[in-house]
């Protein structure tokens, strides 16, 4: 009876097998799970970057997401597609669907493909700018629409300082600044700080933030993320608070913050949890309706970050924010 039970398991298993690689015996479903490493795409968006028809496309989503290799993610009344956040290292299946995502993301993508993507990156980021120049005066009171700043500027600052006990920042970035509201907390824990924005409305907002405050070892800077990689730049401590969801890669940022974090740096976010309250977009600018915790530690660790301490913070319009902590280090400060 035992070894009837052990034959019965083990074709479970083989039949539970044959979907994967069925799917994944397809040369295009493989080009659809390398661009899907950290980015997540809708299917105007895939059908754009594989120069296909969205019903062929949409044939190759249905049966990668059958077969466990993908999940649809929905953004309001959109729906994006990206790879699986929960595997099982236990379980047979998904060892064999990490294996096939390890296997196709060591070959580099096209030269081509990689313009297409940075194409609708652009296409989203101008979209995110656009928002932020037609809306600069309105800025706090769009953002608290959703929520105030204190709310979770309160935390961040708190953790920093904490942490600020034990570590000698003498660097210190903040992605998004925004009107500069938060660079007094960073002028205060580092010996030079730069506040990175794309948008030259809010920077003059942050500008005028300096000056009144008299932050003077605060430097801003209007770019992105790459515009200090090739300068050159390494900090102690990079902050990212509401950031993740106005910009076109948010797995980027991690990628990003990572390579200009010195020895044992640290990245600190905060941001919306993933939601449904798709008005977000309209009213203030958002690109993505929130993230999934195990989103952003799965970004962290693909760019050699830990992640440290975590807080979820609960709002009354039934919005939830985290405050994620990461470190470069392999041990946590």
């Amino acid at each position: 009876m035992t070894s009837m039970n052990a034959h019965a398991d083990q074709l479970v298993s083989v039949t539970s097998l044959a979907p994967i690689f069925k799917a994944s015996g397809d040369p295009m479903r493989l080009e659809i799970l390398r661009v899907l490493r950290r980015d997540t795409f809708g299917v105007l968006e895939l059908s754009q970057l594989f120069d296909m028809r969205q019903s062929g496309m949409s044939h190759h989503l249905k049966v990668l997401h059958k077969a466990g290799l993908l999940e649809p993610q929905r953004e309001g009344n959109a729906i994006f597609y990206r790879r699986p956040l929960h595997l099982d290292s236990d379980k047979l299946t998904d060892q064999i669907i990490r294996q096939i995502f390890e296997t196709v993301d060591q070959i580099a993508l096209p030269e081509s493909l990689q313009e297409r993507i940075n194409a609708i990156r652009t296409q989203r980021a101008d979209q995110s700018q656009a928002f932020f120049a037609r809306h600069a005066e309105q800025f706090r009171e769009q953002q608290e629409l959703i929520a105030s700043f204190e709310l979770y500027a309160e935390p961040v600052a708190q953790l920093l300082r904490q942490r600020a006990t034990k570590q000698n920042w003498q660097t210190a970035l903040e992605i998004g600044p925004g009107e500069g509201a938060f660079l007094h907390v960073l002028s205060g824990l580092a010996s030079h700080v730069v506040a990175l924005d794309n948008s030259k409305d809010m920077l003059a907002k942050a500008t005028r933030t300096c000056i009144d405050e008299r932050l003077h070892n605060v430097d801003l800077i209007e770019g992105v993320t790459d515009t200090l990689l090739g300068r050159g730049d390494n900090f102690d401590l990079v902050v990212a608070n509401m950031v993740l969801h106005h910009v076109p890669s948010p797995a980027d940022i991690f990628l990003d913050a990572a390579a200009l974090m010195n020895s044992e740096g640290c990245l600190v976010i905060s941001e919306l949890c993933s939601h449904d309250q798709d008005w977000a977009k309209q009213n203030c600018g958002d690109l993505w309706l929130g993230f999934e915790p195990e989103e952003l530690t799965a970004w962290a660790a693909d760019a050699g970050l830990a992640a440290g301490e975590q807080l979820f913070i609960g709002l009354r319009n039934g919005f939830q924010i985290q405050v994620r902590e990461f470190w470069k280090a392999s041990t946590l400060a």
